[in-house]
């Protein structure tokens, strides 16, 4: 939902680290796998129950996530670090909540079970829409620099994150603040199979 105001901000912001890391000969893939590993250390961290400095690295993740677009922008993107990087993601997203599981399973794990449906929605039917716009030859004016068409929704990036952060900063929360994410990316899921249904009318 906030994604389109923030990117633009965080563009201008990465603009200037981008140009020295490729100057550097630092390669958008590289960037993106550092950024997933410092991702599953902060799950890691997750499991341990050391939460604050979990909330670093997954913040750390997120900001070398932004870092290798920009990068890529500047080197040339490719369809290989486009897959790489969407695919660490989901994956990245989807071990946040396993790592609450693991830290209390008593607690949480129901809720995190509940939250991982949550997101197969919305990654499902994210990545199916990107499928069929990219077999219709369909682009996001809203997002022009992504590489696959970026589809929208009440739970995009930003929320995802600030929810992680809650989290992590009120982990005895984790349960009430799961569930209600969960029914937020329920809403987003089926605002995207109304879009869809819509958008890839054989009547279009």
């Amino acid at each position: 939902m906030f994604d389109r105001r923030f990117q633009p901000v965080m563009k201008t912001a990465l603009a200037a680290p981008a140009r020295t890391l490729a100057g550097a000969g630092v390669s958008a893939d590289a960037l993106t796998m550092l950024g997933f590993a410092v991702g599953l250390g902060g799950v890691a961290l997750l499991a341990l129950r050391a939460y604050l400095p979990a909330l670093v690295l997954l913040l750390s993740n997120r900001l070398l996530d932004g870092l290798d677009g920009a990068v890529a922008r500047l080197t040339g993107p490719t369809d290989r670090g486009a897959f790489l990087d969407v695919a660490l993601d989901f994956v990245f997203y989807a071990l946040v909540p396993f790592g609450f599981a693991l830290a209390d399973p008593a607690r949480n794990a129901l809720a995190a079970c509940g939250l991982l449906v949550g997101f197969m929605g919305t990654a499902s039917s994210f990545l199916a829409f990107a499928v069929i716009a990219e077999r219709r030859g369909i682009s996001s004016a809203a997002f022009p620099h992504k590489g696959l068409h970026y589809l929208g929704g009440l739970t995009e990036g930003a929320e995802t994150i600030a929810f992680f952060a809650l989290m992590c900063l009120l982990p005895d929360w984790f349960p009430a603040l799961a569930w209600s994410f969960a029914a937020l990316c329920l809403i987003t899921t089926v605002t995207r199979w109304v879009w869809g249904w819509a958008a890839f009318s054989e009547r279009n």
